[in-house]
């Protein structure tokens, strides 16, 4: 618990809490005509005390938009993790548990999915799938399943050959319990930590969607359509690029830091100094 009170956690922890909080209660403080509204005489405003963020191309203030953009970010980035995880943890399980023909058929093809780039492969998916919101979600879920799938798999492998899993397995215990009891409770602390690390890059993915026009579409509020729609603006009103991608930026170092700190409390090895 150590690893929570110092610099790295501290400010991990802050900086989460502050998106988290901005996510769920933006939208209900702030109403959404706020982001769309538009103000041509005020366009490309820069920061001021009417607008504390400055104001973009349509004249709309950057400081609504980048606070009603965090949900986006942060429900697209939670709902596609949880995605992955929920097709990878099985995959994982049943592979580094049973081995053999199933292990080799279910890690080819994952293999095969690893072959691809991250971002190239839910840039392709969401090319097939059609740009909106629910598409985003299951072009990145699906790019990072393959990764928990690995660490899942490796971290079930291990613990199958456990002691305590053969003396289970010896006394009659079926596989479905041994997985439920045995297994599944073993392989949580990787998955949460993994978890908690792939939401700041499924964040980055969006963005990254966003900003190539394949993920959020307009007139959603999201970081990476104004980074995108700031592209022709930089010279004149930087800070049109320069606000959305310091949201980016914070959460994503944000998040990097509380994996960080979580993988140290939650690995045994950490804790006894091993």
């Amino acid at each position: 618990m150590k690893s929570f009170f110092s610099s790295k956690g501290i400010i991990g922890i802050v900086l989460v809490t502050a998106v988290v909080l901005v996510a769920i209660f933006a939208p209900l403080i702030i109403p959404a005509e706020f982001a769309t509204k538009m103000n041509m005489r005020a366009r490309l405003d820069p920061p001021s005390m009417d607008y504390l963020f400055g104001t973009d191309q349509l004249g709309r203030d950057l400081f609504y938009r980048v606070m009603l953009g965090a949900r986006t970010s942060v429900m697209i980035a939670v709902s596609a993790v949880a995605m992955s995880v929920v097709i990878g943890l099985p995959l994982g399980i049943i592979s580094g548990y049973y081995g053999g023909v199933t292990d080799n058929l279910l890690m080819r093809l994952v293999d095969t999915l690893l072959s691809f780039p991250v971002l190239l492969l839910a840039l392709t998916i969401s090319a097939v799938l059609g740009p909106n919101l629910q598409n985003t979600i299951i072009a990145i879920g699906i790019a990072f399943t393959p990764f928990l799938a690995r660490i899942i798999r490796g971290e079930a492998l291990r613990i199958a050959q456990m002691p305590y899993v053969e003396a289970a397995r010896a006394a009659g215990t079926t596989d479905l319990m041994m997985i439920l009891r045995h297994i599944l409770p073993n392989i949580m602390p990787p998955v949460i930590v993994q978890a908690t690390i792939s939401l700041a890059f499924a964040i980055l993915a969006e963005a990254g969607l966003s900003f190539l026009g394949l993920g959020t579409q307009p007139p959603r509020a999201s970081w990476g359509l104004m980074i995108q729609a700031s592209r022709d603006y930089l010279d004149v009103a930087p800070w049109t690029a320069l606000v959305p991608g310091a949201a980016v930026a914070l959460t994503v170092l944000g998040l990097n830091m509380f994996g960080d700190v979580l993988r140290d409390a939650l690995d045994p090895r950490s804790r006894s100094g091993g």
